[in-house]
């Protein structure tokens, strides 16, 4: 899927079903734009990653939306309501220093509950929903420290998830695991995503993983950054390494490279 352009050649990224609308949205650092008068919106109940060139803001763009950065101008909405009224739940690049090293991994799940002010009783309960979808084959007693890297990415994960968000962001969750561990959380996240319709918006430097894991592929410009295109891909779940070889997902990463690399020679044609 294409989206439109309007008639000032803007790509409008404006979706029937929003779940995440942004609108007008600006944000610049030591005076250079990032953002300027940006556009786009985020389906209910899929998973759409954001890839495009290196420093065009794929990071920053979730974290103004999730709040984590003010930005100068514009309008964000989850579900028609302010990001400030609404539950997200982030999963950060840097596991290892986003769990608290000094208590259990079963401590660092149940701590989102005891900032809402759940019962010990509340929280176990939650927590055992979640962990429904998970296969895990670790023990949630043990601290981060004595953890594989893997186990204490799915650890944030769980702890996303427990305050059941409307919007789950993950910003290049598997960048810091081996090729092995990274197969096996893209699947976990895809079994998680289909137990829970979560919207997740992921951001990934891994193309191919950005098309396997997502409904749509948001992709975006260098800077000052707008959206160079939004791909949509439907294939069936759960997919499996057989997707990585069928026709659809093969035209999708190639049309998605075409994009990509169309970006950065732009950027090598400018003048110095």
């Amino acid at each position: 899927m294409a989206l439109p352009h309007p008639a000032g050649g803007r790509l409008a990224a404006v979706l029937p079903d929003a779940h995440i609308s942004v609108r007008g949205l600006s944000k610049a650092f030591g005076g250079a734009p990032l953002y300027y008068d940006f556009d786009v919106d985020f389906p209910r109940g899929k998973i759409v990653t954001i890839f495009g060139p290196n420093g065009c803001g794929k990071s920053t763009l979730i974290n103004l939306i999730a709040g984590l950065i003010p930005y100068d101008n514009g309008i964000v909405t989850i579900g028609g309501k302010p990001v400030s009224a609404s539950r997200i739940g982030y999963v950060f690049q840097n596991y290892r220093e986003a769990l608290f090293p000094w208590i259990r991994a079963i401590d660092n799940i149940h701590y989102p509950l005891k900032l809402l002010g759940m019962s010990r009783q509340a929280q176990k309960q939650r927590t055992d929903e979640v962990l429904a979808s998970f296969d895990l084959k670790f023990d949630l007693n043990r601290y981060p420290y004595e953890l594989s890297g893997g186990q204490q990415q799915t650890v944030s994960i769980i702890r996303a998830l427990v305050v059941q968000p409307e919007v789950l962001f993950l910003d290049e969750p598997f960048s810091a695991l081996d090729y092995e561990m990274t197969l096996q959380m893209r699947d976990q996240l895809q079994r998680v995503f289909m137990a829970t319709k979560t919207t997740m918006i992921v951001v990934s430097h891994d193309l191919e993983e950005a098309v396997y894991l997502s409904d749509h592929v948001l992709l975006l410009t260098r800077r000052p950054t707008q959206i160079a295109d939004y791909v949509a891909f439907d294939a069936p779940r759960p997919r499996a390494m057989a997707t990585l070889s069928d026709p659809q997902f093969v035209r999708v990463k190639a049309h998605c490279l075409d994009v990509f690399q169309r970006e950065v020679r732009k950027t090598e044609a400018l003048p110095e």
